[in-house]
């Protein structure tokens, strides 16, 4: 088990400075491995609530590098293609395409400025420990993720969707007001009944999570490195 950490946090900052800098980034300083991961941004202005710019990532194991340095800059439409899809192996290949897709095409995140950079935080998500639950209660608040699969009934297709470990306790969500939420991003408009919720089939899953800001990120390279990092067209301070 390779638990989020710090120089993860770094890595996916340093792939962005470096992109916006047009250099090569440094290489990463954390062991390869394989497990599933996500990459989430988000927005922090003025000591406000942090508000989402952007995530994506997959449910399939694949290798650590390339996916931090993939899905930092997919999840900001930095590049111009998809990277190839992963699911997990006892799981539908169409379950997850949907989602992902729409995390980089989704009209709400539109391309991240380089002046935005000084403001972000990031989160990397390793998860670990894939459970079938017993019905759609199956699982807990704040220490599972959950991916559910479902048939709509209005229109005899399967839909499905996730959330991370941590979306339904910082929702203040119950675990039925968090799988119906579920069920409308997955995609269903229809009405939520008792009867559809006990036809869901759920998957739990944990992570491990680490959330980095820019200036912690500024300050680590600033010690570690001999100078804080620059951004090409923006001023120090910004």
């Amino acid at each position: 088990m390779v638990p989020a950490n710090r120089e993860m946090l770094v890595y996916c900052f340093d792939i962005l400075v470096a992109h916006y800098n047009s250099q090569k980034s440094p290489p990463p300083a954390f062991e390869d491995a394989y497990f599933p991961l996500f990459v989430t941004w988000k927005k922090v202005v003025n000591g406000g609530e942090p508000r989402l710019r952007g995530c994506i990532g997959t449910l399939e194991a694949r290798c650590l590098i390339n996916g931090f340095k993939d899905y930092a800059l997919t999840s900001f439409n930095v590049l111009t293609h998809f990277f190839p899809i992963f699911m997990p192996s006892k799981a539908p290949a169409y379950v997850f395409i949907c989602n992902i897709l729409q995390c980089s095409e989704d009209r709400r995140f539109p391309p991240i400025q380089a002046k935005e950079l000084p403001y972000l935080e990031c989160t990397v998500s390793i998860l670990t420990d894939y459970e079938t639950g017993l019905n759609y209660l199956d699982w807990e608040i704040g220490k599972h993720g959950i991916i559910i699969e479902f048939t709509d009934p209005d229109y005899n297709t399967r839909r499905s969707a996730t959330y991370l470990p941590e979306v339904a306790a910082h929702e203040g969500w119950t675990k039925m007001e968090a799988i119906d939420s579920l069920m409308r991003k997955a995609g269903y408009n229809g009405t939520i009944t008792e009867t559809q919720r006990k036809r869901i089939r759920l998957t739990r899953y944990q992570s491990t999570l680490f959330t980095m800001h820019y200036s912690e990120y500024a300050s680590y390279v600033k010690t570690t490195r001999g100078a804080a990092p620059t951004i090409a067209g923006v001023k120090p301070g910004n």
